[in-house]
């Protein structure tokens, strides 16, 4: 991932990061297959001490092509076999000039774009055991239903029927080979930008209030 010079968007725990975003977001897994690259979006869970840099577990519908591919290219081998990438992008949103005081000192300012991400390289493999699947799903719904007034949980369907359904995803692994994140959030502009932005995003939509938010969050001692 791109890190410019001055290295102030870099994030010191890409792991912490990761952990924060997982359970907020769904990942974009990223493919290389016969037909070129191809990308599904998913939620995975991440399970920081398996393997040096941690592994992400998720699934797909089996009537996803992706899965297929992944395992030809497990079984075909050589240099890349089971590559993969999976992305998980935090809150964004454009950043007006309009807000920067440096633009009533000099004019001298453009439009950029605020974001938060993490990129997960590694090697994925597929699982087909319903040992696996089931509690791997129910895992997955435990984490999202936590905090509801009523949470659902996956013993409330019928036993016969979770395991039909389970016959219809693909379980993937991807052990982390490398772990990068990026928070750029105006750490490279002026204290007076910087507030400057962080006043127009609060104004401005859920997503905007958000980045402002992260602004905020990485100027903290």
């Amino acid at each position: 991932m791109y890190q410019p010079a001055h290295r102030k968007f870099e994030v010191d725990d890409p792991a912490a990061l990761l952990t924060e975003l997982c359970a907020v977001v769904p990942a974009t897994l990223v493919t290389h297959g016969p037909d070129g690259f191809r990308a599904s979006i998913l939620p995975m869970l991440f399970d920081p001490g398996d393997g040096p840099h941690g592994t992400l577990r998720g699934h797909l519908a089996r009537g996803n092509p992706q899965w297929r591919e992944i395992e030809a290219s497990i079984e075909a081998g050589g240099d890349g076999a089971g590559e993969a990438l999976a992305i998980f992008d935090g809150p964004d949103a454009y950043v007006s000039p309009a807000w920067y005081e440096e633009k009533r000192l000099t004019g001298k300012v453009v439009p950029t774009w605020n974001y938060v991400t993490v990129q997960a390289h590694g090697t994925v493999t597929t699982r087909h055991e319903p040992e696996w699947l089931i509690p791997h799903v129910g895992r997955l719904v435990a984490r999202h239903e936590a905090g509801r007034p009523d949470p659902w949980a996956l013993s409330d369907a019928p036993d016969d029927y979770v395991r039909t359904q389970a016959r219809a995803i693909v379980g993937l692994e991807l052990r982390i080979t490398r772990l990068e994140g990026k928070t750029k959030l105006s750490q490279n502009r002026s204290d007076a930008d910087v507030e400057g932005a962080i006043d127009g995003l609060a104004a401005g939509s859920p997503r905007e209030r958000a980045v402002a938010a992260a602004m905020r969050r990485e100027r903290r001692p």
